[in-house]
């Protein structure tokens, strides 16, 4: 039969902070580009060019703008890396790494960068054709609408997930989610807590929500992402074929072995990697996660 040996031991252990060395790379990569943004854009600020300081510059092109008053295209991705505030930064980067890090260690980096680029994308949207229709249009920046999507994302995939309201107040993930979507749909519709992006967040969940009831019925972000092909050698023969685009684990290794009868537990595993090419990791259940683990340990 023929084995996978992974060697991400990360993919196979779930950890309670959902990557190696709490940081999954999607996860350290946006929490450091965002606060390099914000912290760039501020030491612009300290020089002056023609009176002005630097950072008008980066301000009259990253943020995003109302069509026809200062927008170009790449706003609508650039936005989300530019923050109004230190604290509007610490409550969007706090957010992102509390709700997606168990996100990416369940879905894989790819799947997930795409899922909150995507949502991030749906709240510029949102906030371009919806927003004028209840409040005067302005330039938007923040993460938050991303960071909605990745919210109600762990609403859905956890909802019964305890969340600790000010490290105090448990309260389950759907009923916490539920709570911020009430309030952002009451602030948005009737103007209040003005100078926030209410459309935003909601767009950004609105396209999260989406997402997740598409995939629910078949649909996967995963097929836009590129097939890579891997090699096998079985039987004495070399075999080659396209893997899904979603990869948590480094290229695998196969090893052949040659028995003339399979055990039960050999074919179990076989049966469980094919889940895993099929339909990922997040398909299996609590039994098949413990078969593949120790399989795993008697292959190291």
């Amino acid at each position: 039969m023929s084995y996978y040996r992974y060697s991400n031991s990360s993919f196979l252990k779930p950890s309670l902070f959902g990557g190696f060395k709490f940081f999954p790379p999607v996860i350290k990569a946006l929490l450091v580009s965002n606060v390099a943004i914000y912290f760039l854009a501020s030491f612009f600020g300290l020089f002056r060019y023609q009176g002005m300081p630097l950072s008008v510059f980066i301000d009259t092109i990253l943020p995003l703008y109302p069509i026809g008053n200062g927008f170009y295209f790449w706003q609508l991705f650039t936005y989300m890396f530019m923050h109004g505030g230190f604290m509007h930064l610490l409550f969007n980067m706090f957010a992102l790494w509390m709700f997606g890090m168990e996100l990416e260690n369940q879905w894989g980096s790819k799947k997930f960068f795409l899922y909150y680029m995507l949502c991030g994308l749906g709240a510029g949207l949102s906030n371009l054709f919806i927003a004028p229709l209840f409040a005067t249009g302005g330039p938007t920046v923040g993460a938050s609408g991303a960071v909605y999507g990745v919210l109600i994302a762990f609403g859905m995939l956890f909802p019964d997930r305890p969340i600790f309201v000010y490290f105090l107040l448990p309260i389950r993930a759907k009923y916490f989610v539920m709570l911020y979507i009430g309030i952002e749909i009451y602030a948005g519709v009737t103007g209040t807590m003005d100078g926030i992006a209410h459309f935003a967040h909601l767009g950004g969940a609105a396209v999260g929500f989406i997402y997740l009831l598409a995939e629910r019925k078949g649909f996967s972000i995963e097929r836009f992402l590129p097939k890579r092909k891997m090699t096998y050698v079985s039987g004495g023969k070399e075999y080659e074929y396209a893997s899904s685009g979603r990869s948590d684990v480094s290229d695998a290794s196969y090893f052949d072995i040659h028995d003339e009868r399979k055990s039960e537990a050999e074919k179990s595993v076989d049966d469980i990697l094919d889940k895993i090419n099929q339909h990922g990791y997040q398909s299996l259940t609590d039994e098949e996660k413990k078969i593949l683990f120790e399989a795993s340990k008697k292959l190291n």
